[in-house]
């Protein structure tokens, strides 16, 4: 692998996540090769950073050493790297031997040991590397990266580029930070929705939510949510500021569940809080923040009250 200055680096999916990680990564002297399906936002953004955008995945993969991916889904990274599966499209196409794939995504876990596999077969090493922190520390730098990699040759150039967005976390072989990324989700929308939960049922009862939040960020039942989220952006109705869809939630949770059916448990915790969150997201507006699981279980609450 190339030294710092030389390193070639590409980064595909320039979102509401990749947009601000980009610039964290030019703010570190990095000038990375942009990609998107939408090109104006790779344009806009490589505009105001110095950076240049590439025509297709697979002119990027020619150019670059280390190719980052930022996308939605598993299968929309597996796309961007296969491309039709014929082998002669897609970023892989364009790579050469030894290239480093760092899939940043919240991707299925078991999807990605499939890709690298695959990936391994062309002699590319993809190493996975989500992200916990959303929009906020997106754009301070301060990500929680959690890294899972088979080889431990690609960590060390990959962790370099890595900390100019946040700090890393090696979690274990590939695949292991993805898993990581989604129990961790899973945990948090268990606290949220159970946080959401304790709200209502007290405020039947008579008690002051804002007070009995206090008690709890007191006390033993104080989480992330608690602590962060039900004043800040529930109890205030300031939703939308809290930064993360609920879609996007209900998909990480999904993933949970997902890799709690391969591992073939029956984990009544995980089943229930897949549904909630999927029900929550197909009866909520499109676009709505994953705070918003309160409103959904508050109606919930008032249907079966009547």
């Amino acid at each position: 692998m190339k030294s710092e200055a030389h390193i070639k680096l590409g980064f595909v999916g320039i979102g509401i996540m990749g947009a601000p990680m980009v610039r964290c990564l030019t703010k570190a002297g990095y000038r990375p090769i942009l990609l998107d399906a939408h090109p104006d936002a790779a344009r806009t953004v490589a505009q105001e950073t110095g950076s240049d955008v590439a025509d297709s995945v697979e002119d990027l993969g020619r150019d670059c050493d280390i190719v980052i991916l930022m996308l939605p889904t598993s299968a929309i990274v597996h796309k961007v790297c296969m491309g039709s599966g014929d082998g002669k499209s897609g970023l892989a196409a364009g790579l050469s031997a030894g290239t480093i794939i760092v899939d940043m995504s919240s991707s299925d876990p078991v999807e990605t040991r499939k890709l690298g596999a695959r990936l391994a077969e062309q002699d590319v090493r993809l190493l996975d590397a989500p992200v916990s922190g959303g929009v906020r520390k997106a754009i301070a730098g301060t990500l929680a990266i959690m890294l899972g990699s088979d080889d431990e040759d690609a960590v060390a150039p990959a962790t370099q580029i890595l900390e100019a967005m946040g700090t890393v976390y090696r979690t274990g072989p590939l695949a292991s930070g993805h898993a990581s990324k989604a129990l961790n989700n899973y945990v948090s929308a268990a606290g949220l929705a159970a946080a959401c939960e304790a709200v209502i049922v007290g405020a039947k009862f008579g008690l002051n939510p804002e007070t009995l939040i206090n008690v709890i960020n007191a006390s033993t039942g104080r989480n992330n949510s608690t602590e962060n989220k039900l004043v800040q952006f529930v109890l205030s109705g300031e939703f939308s500021k809290a930064g993360f869809a609920l879609d996007l939630m209900a998909k990480d949770v999904g993933l949970a569940a997902s890799l709690s059916d391969a591992l073939e448990l029956d984990l009544p915790g995980l089943r229930e809080a897949r549904r909630l969150w999927s029900e929550a997201s197909g009866k909520l507006q499109s676009g709505a923040d994953h705070t918003e699981i309160f409103r959904y279980l508050e109606s919930a609450a008032e249907t079966n009250d009547t």
